[in-house]
């Protein structure tokens, strides 16, 4: 056992322990574990009925326990009594194979035996909202061009200055907070990592603005597609592959765009697997708002709907912006952050190992552009078009097993159910009353 909860629980004065899970859906899910209790918890687990979550289990099944990872463990700096653990599913003396997180830990291995493992960043665009989530908490930014608006920054200075001190305090080397596209939209960037810490560092980034947020009066949303008159939020990864002696194994300085046979490869199967992966990337009935947008009040989307790759030219599903990385602009703010790298590495390890081209670059601005080029390939209108593709795709019902795969067009389609008796027809003039009660708190 590598770290002693119960010990560090009294270091640090932790009364309390979150063990949490993340499950098909990227809801987080928790127990609230006092510290006495704290041992038995990590050696045993603490349990939960998978069916009450969104995980494809009937209510019958024993319950799953949840297995804590100490190395994950975050002190919450708004409340230090209590420490935050990310936590492993199992059953049956099993890792849960339909577990987000043991999905990620599953490609992580199999990368490892190629002496390779991805290093990652994201970009988490969120809006900060009135408590009732129905309209900007500034009532004042009102650009109609309001990215980098210096004035609407800082009139939220209290809430993301608390934000940022604390992913200081936590060690995650936050560079730069900006105003975002959209009115009342932000982003806060932090150093990039190995793909589980950022994982983990995600899901609790999440967490941490919207308990900020509410503790400033506000609401915090990741909704792809709050408003639809505005840039939605977006969740851009940044990425590159490193050896086990810490050598990044992207960078090429010859080339063009400064990446190696490697990159490109991985980066043919991202593209290879686009469509399917857009199940997972845009998981949800509003993400497609985002991605099929019309023209916002700002004037760009900033969403791609072409899969195609340029240099550093944001219209596009992959962004080169320098040597050594590059970036995919296709997520949204409700992706689940483990399927998120997963999705990546799966798609990537199928890129090396079959050699795949991305093809040749395009120089264009996709949104004005993109219909001078022939046999251009689109993203998934839909997400039951998305989900399709899922369902088709070899590669990635390959990698993590068709019963996983199965399990995840199962119950995203009981949600379209769903929303069809709610709406009846999918309604692409506006933001139904169903999108926002499911989808504003992702």
């Amino acid at each position: 056992m590598p770290y002693n909860l119960k010990l560090i629980a009294k270091k640090k004065k932790i009364k309390y322990f979150l063990i949490s899970f993340v499950d098909f859906f990227g809801v987080l899910r928790a127990k609230l574990v006092p510290a006495q209790a704290i041992s038995e918890m990590q050696k045993d687990g603490a349990g939960f009925g998978g069916f009450a979550a969104y995980l494809d289990m009937p209510p019958s099944d024993p319950d799953v326990l949840a297995i804590p990872d100490p190395n994950s463990l975050i002190q919450l700096p708004w409340n230090p009594e209590v420490g935050w653990l990310a936590s492993d599913l199992w059953l049956h003396g099993k890792p849960v194979q339909a577990s987000p997180r043991i999905m990620l830990k599953e490609q992580i291995k199999l990368l490892s035996k190629k002496n390779l493992y991805l290093q990652s960043g994201v970009e988490c665009e969120y809006f900060l909202l009135n408590p009732e989530g129905t309209e900007i908490a500034d009532k004042f930014d009102i650009a109609s061009k309001p990215c980098y608006d210096q004035s609407a920054l800082m009139r939220q200075y209290d809430i993301i200055k608390e934000i940022c001190d604390s992913m200081i305090k936590l060690g995650w080397g936050p560079y730069q907070n900006d105003h975002e596209d959209a009115n009342g939209q932000f982003e806060m960037n932090w150093n990039f990592s190995h793909c589980l810490a950022t994982a983990d560092r995600h899901v609790f980034f999440k967490f941490m603005v919207k308990s900020i947020a509410e503790k400033h009066g506000y609401r915090a949303t990741f909704m792809p597609k709050p408003f639809l008159n505005k840039t939605g939020n977006g969740c851009h990864a940044h990425l590159s592959l490193w050896n086990k002696s810490k050598k990044n194994m992207f960078i090429n300085k010859k080339d063009n765009f400064g990446l190696t046979t490697l990159a490109y490869n991985f980066m043919g199967g991202i593209i290879y697997s686009a469509e399917a992966l857009t199940a997972w990337f845009n998981p949800t009935i509003n993400s497609y708002k985002r991605i099929n947008a019309p023209v916002t009040h700002s004037g760009a989307t900033w969403s791609p709907n072409t899969i195609t790759y340029s240099n550093n030219n944001r219209t596009h599903m992959i962004r080169v912006p320098g040597p050594g990385r590059f970036e995919i602009r296709l997520m949204d703010g409700a992706v689940n952050p483990y399927l998120l790298q997963a999705g990546i590495i799966a798609a990537g390890i199928d890129g090396i190992e079959n050699k795949r081209n991305p093809g040749k670059p395009i120089f264009l601005n996709m949104y004005e552009d993109s219909h001078k080029i022939k046999n251009l390939k689109k993203l998934p209108s839909s997400l039951e078009e998305s989900l399709n593709f899922l369902e088709k795709n070899n590669v990635l019902n390959k990698a993590f097993g068709k019963d996983v795969i199965k399990s995840y067009i199962k119950l995203r389609n009981s949600e379209i159910e769903n929303y069809k008796l709610s709406e009846g027809s999918f309604n692409s003039d506006k933001i139904t009353s169903w999108e926002v009660k499911n989808t504003l708190d992702c």
